[in-house]
């Protein structure tokens, strides 16, 4: 295949800054085109996707919709199945459960010519789990043909693991890890779900509690671990930033010096002096790629705090929206097109990888 196509389904919370992304960056990546798949034709979204088609990516609808977005003044290039046909790589960002929908509808049973699918931290069981700087070596080219982006919290729940955990480059150094995910009600863009008071949250999970320690361990069960972490979670009514409060239990002792060195070193991990998520949210809406911090997590330096002689970490840290599941889609679909040069391509978005926010 000549061309290097990237397709991404769903315009929504995650769906629209990717096609952005990869629109400006796609020459540095190494992506001859990208197009996006946008279900039904809205007046109230004419103004998303005239900016979207203005950064150079292509508009692709169902042919039953086509009449439909000519009467609000687009013309789509192609149709569902000829984007899919003519994709390297295809990024389902549609809501809960569309993807596995997808799935057996197109990627599964359509003759195409794809390498590989990508899902989002919805649609556990679409494909192995991945997430950037975690789980990259798990990968296997001409053998991994769906993979599934784990959520945000998720990215940054094992992050704090790989970070912290494994700081000696021992997995069975980490004994216990205990989470509470603090969560937005909704994201700044979502007109629904918003809860009028905090709402505390089940344990659905007999082993990891919710599904975000879950969803870590099968990550990093692709790598051989099995891991003892337990996550707890509720909802705030706020619309700015999730927040996790995190607890490492460890083997060999740190020092505060440490703990700092081990976050200073992994290029995906902010540190900031800031305990206010809105302060966190505003530093990524001025100096974020259009408002988004692409690491894996940012942590409060004020927050930490080492118990049991330096074996026990505790603290609190932001996750950056879903900065880090964006990330982790390009670098996915750069894998897929350039398994062996993808880390370097992935580069040219370090701006937006923060050392201190």
């Amino acid at each position: 295949m000549s061309k290097k196509i990237v397709h991404v389904v769903g315009t929504g919370t995650i769906g629209e800054p990717l096609i952005g992304l990869l629109a400006d960056y796609r020459e540095s990546l190494g992506i001859d085109e990208v197009t996006f798949h946008k279900r039904t034709p809205l007046t109230s979204e004419r103004a998303k996707v005239q900016r979207l088609l203005k950064r150079g990516a292509r508009l692709v609808a169902d042919e039953e919709a086509f009449e439909g977005f000519m009467e609000i003044g687009f013309d789509p290039a192609f149709s569902t199945v000829e984007a899919i046909d003519r994709a390297c790589v295809v990024i389902d960002c549609t809501p809960k459960g569309v993807g596995h929908k997808n799935k057996v509808k197109y990627y599964h049973n359509f003759d195409h010519n794809t390498l590989g699918f990508i899902a989002q931290g919805s649609e556990t069981g679409f494909g192995k789990p991945y997430a950037r700087g975690t789980n990259d070596e798990a990968l296997v080219h001409d053998e991994d043909k769906f993979l599934q982006v784990v959520s945000c919290n998720t990215h940054n729940l094992s992050s704090l693991v790989k970070t912290i955990g494994f700081h000696n480059g021992d997995p069975d150094n980490l004994l216990d890890g205990r989470f509470v995910m603090i969560r937005r009600a909704n994201d700044l863009s979502q007109a629904s779900d918003f809860i009028p008071a905090p709402e505390v949250g089940s344990h659905v999970s007999e082993r990891y509690g919710t599904h975000h320690a879950k969803d870590a361990a099968n990550l990093f069960r692709t790598l051989g671990y099995d891991l003892n972490i337990f996550s707890s979670a509720m909802k705030l009514n706020t619309q700015y930033m999730h927040i996790i409060q995190f607890n490492l239990k460890m083997k060999e002792a740190m020092t505060m010096s440490q703990v700092m060195e081990c976050f200073e070193q992994n290029p995906l991990v902010a540190i900031t002096e800031k305990k206010l998520s809105s302060q966190v949210f505003s530093f990524g809406r001025d100096h974020g790629h259009y408002g988004r911090i692409l690491n894996q997590t940012v942590v409060s330096v004020p927050t930490l705090h080492l118990l049991d002689g330096g074996k026990e970490l505790v603290g609190f840290c932001f996750t950056p929206q879903d900065g880090n599941s964006l990330l982790s889609s390009i670098s996915a679909a750069t894998w897929f097109m350039y398994p062996y040069s993808y880390e370097q391509k992935i580069q040219s978005l370090s701006d937006w990888f923060f050392d201190e926010v």
